[in-house]
Parts: C-alpha cells; structure tokens; sequence
C-alpha cells in the first residue's frame, strides 16, 4: 500500500516513459499510444493508493495500456489497415512467454528514445516542453497548462499538433551522425523547463516547483543513461545548484530577494554538496562546455558562506570563459554583473552599455543597469531604470521588487 498519492506520483512517473516506449516499439502510432499510456496512468493514480501497488507494476501498466490502445485502435474507421501496422511491427513471439530466464522488459534506453522523438528539430521550443512533459514526464495535461498558466485547451491543441509532427517517425536514437546535435536540443529542452519552473516568466508566482523538480527528475533519468558525458553531468549539477537556493528566494508575502541577501542557512546543503561534486566530475568529462561552466559559477555562489565571501574575480573569469563558447546575450549581461563587482559600477555600466541594441526592451537590462546606477550612487538615474523596469517584466514578485527598489531610493 502506498502511504501518499505523492509516492503513486512518483511511481508512476518512473514507469510512463518505458510503458510508452514499449508501447511504441510493439505497435507504432505515438499518439494513439501516448493517449493509451495516459489513461493507464490514470487508472493506477485511482486504483493504486487503495488497492496497493500490482507485484509488478510496470507490467501492470503496459497490460492497461495496450487493451485500452487495441480497443482504440478497431474503432478506427482504418481498423483493418492498423492492425496490419500492429501486426507487422510487433515482434513474432510479442504475446509468448519469453525463455526461461529471460525477460522482455521495456528497456531503460525508451526513456532516451523518447526525449529524442519529443525534441525532434521540426517543433517549436513550446511544442518540445509540452510534448516532453506529457510523454517523458508522465504528466496530464491539465498539470501541464496549469504550470505554464494557458487554458487545458490550448494545451491539449499544443500537444495534439506535436503528435501530428512526430507521427510515423521511426521509434529508434539517432545515428551517430546528429546524435550530439539531438543530444543538445534535449539537454536544451530539458534546461528550458528547469528555467521556467525556477523563475517563471509570467503569474503571480516565482517559482513553479513542479517543473523545476520534474526538470531535475528528466535530467537525472538522462545522467543515469549516459553517465560519461559531461554536458548533462553540469546541467544536473546546474539545476541542483540553482534549486538549491529556491527557499531563500522568497520573503513571507511572495517578494523576491536577491541572491546577496538571502538567508544562506535556508539554502538546500545537502543539494550544493551534491551539485559541487558534479561539478567536479563535469569538468573531468572532457572539455567545459557552456552547462558545466555555468555549473561552475554556480558552485562558487553557493559555497560563500556570505555574499562578501563570493570569489568575483573566480565569477568572471568563468564568465570570459562561457561568453566566448557561447556569446549569448543573458551570459554577457550576468557577466557585466560579475565585472561591476571586480571593477566598479561604473565599469560595469559601459558592459550593459554595449548590450543595449541586443538586449532592448528586455527587463533584465534595465534592472541590472538600475542596480549598476545605484552602487554608482547616481539615485534618480537608478530610480526610472527600477520603474522602466517594473514596467517590461510579466512576473509579479518582480514587479513588486523593482517598485519596491524604486521606492526606496525615493526616500533617501
């Protein structure tokens, strides 16, 4: 018996994607299959916490889901034709029982397939996280609109055309020719969602926790899969890291607090030991790619015990480092924060100077250049850019932080 409905979760979330994969592999049709999966999942969510949890549970699942996919299946006005598809793509002894000693066991590689087929280079980024989520992460989706704050509907239209896209594609990892670049994409796919769970870009809330631990859950699975490579070692170090801080991040009424003035003692130590060694074993994999340098400066926050202990000059050497594998605008606007704290405010002003036309309009240049201006000590200056602000951000926790900073420099 399961003690919580949280521990059927998880469960169940462990099994979607190998029931899927077995699923795909036995018969085809993604879509029809993922909806079959879903509703299995379902079931159990209901039937387990009451009735306990099946000897075997993932087999539980596969037995569900295929019933409910065959009977799907003859309904179709192309019953004939698909259960030919069924026929031809299902092993010869698929309903034998396997030799003794051996097992047909979907194997833990669907997990990868699946990420592979989610992220397929064809769907947006928006298509790639929804499509994840719900194949991969087993979530319904209502969890799944509910997190990105858009209506069940346009969720589920979001996902039916991403099922369309990925329709008839071949159930197998990429070839060695483009299995770095698919590798990336996922790796990408699976950041994007941690990004968004940590710091949600939109709402009344900073942080969705569902998604940051769901992203942490994926990457994980990724890791144990592919142990040696070092770009998914330093995301999950990176999201470990980053997550590590998310109970400081806040105050008592939803306002955000930045990172140099958080209660550290609130911060997740058993994470950022966790983290840190990764870190170290991210940068023994190879060459620093831009996950395991990112990882990196995280590690180097989190090991301060105060904000006057961070190694700055560490910080942005790191930077120099990421900005020149990756130049990319966000990089180089955190790595003007870093240069500021290691050269002077003024300093780090002429670097957001130079990333004016790229990043125009964006929120984040406006309140780190406010931020800039007031260790400047340049008061009004630094009070319209926390107003400008507070204007360009979607979130509410840091439009209520930016006003609040505006605020204050009024008074002094």
């Amino acid at each position: 018996m399961l003690n919580s409905t949280a521990e059927a979760e998880d469960l169940l979330r462990l099994h979607a994607p190998q029931v899927l994969g077995a699923l795909v592999r036995r018969y085809g049709h993604f879509g029809e299959a993922e909806d079959a999966v879903q509703e299995a999942l379902i079931a159990a969510a209901r039937q387990w916490p009451e009735q306990g949890v099946p000897e075997n549970p993932r087999g539980w699942l596969i037995r569900v889901a295929s019933r409910r996919l065959m009977d799907q299946l003859r309904s179709d006005e192309a019953r004939r034709r698909r259960e030919e598809e069924a026929a031809q793509l299902s092993p010869r002894d698929a309903f034998t029982a396997p030799p003794p000693g051996e097992s047909r066991a979907p194997s833990d590689d669907d997990t990868l397939t699946l990420l592979f087929l989610c992220c397929r280079p064809e769907l947006s980024p928006a298509a790639q996280v929804a499509l994840t989520l719900r194949a991969v992460g087993g979530l319904t989706t209502a969890e799944i609109a509910r997190a990105h704050l858009v209506p069940e509907a346009t969720m589920a239209q979001r996902i039916s055309r991403a099922k369309a896209k990925v329709k008839g594609v071949p159930f197998r990892q990429p070839g060695p020719e483009d299995r770095d670049q698919r590798l990336s994409v996922v790796l990408q796919v699976l950041y994007l969602i941690f990004n968004e769970g940590y710091t949600a870009t939109s709402g009344s809330a900073l942080h969705r926790s569902d998604l940051a631990r769901e992203a942490i859950r994926l990457t994980r699975s990724v890791r144990t899969l592919l142990p040696d490579e070092g770009a998914v070692t330093g995301l999950l170090a990176l999201m470990l890291l980053t997550e590590a801080r998310s109970a400081a991040r806040t105050g008592p009424h939803g306002e955000l607090i930045p990172l140099d003035e958080q209660d550290r003692s609130r911060w997740d130590r058993r994470a950022i030991e966790e983290g840190s060694a990764l870190v170290e074993k991210a940068l023994s994999q190879g060459p620093a790619g831009v996950y395991q340098l990112q990882a990196a400066i995280a590690a180097l926050h989190d090991e301060a015990a105060r904000a006057d202990d961070t190694d700055w000059p560490q910080i942005l050497a790191l930077y120099d480092l990421l900005v020149r594998r990756a130049p990319e605008p966000m990089a180089e606007l955190s790595r003007a924060v870093a240069f500021a704290m290691v050269h002077g405010p003024r300093a780090g002003l002429a670097e957001v100077a130079a990333l004016e036309e790229r990043l125009a309009g964006h929120h984040r240049l406006d309140a780190v250049r406010a931020h800039l201006l007031e260790r400047a000590g340049e008061t009004e200056a630094a009070r319209a850019a926390y107003q400008l602000a507070a204007k360009r951000t979607l979130s509410v926790p840091e439009t209520r932080y930016l006003q609040m900073r505006a605020a204050r420099l009024l008074s002094t």
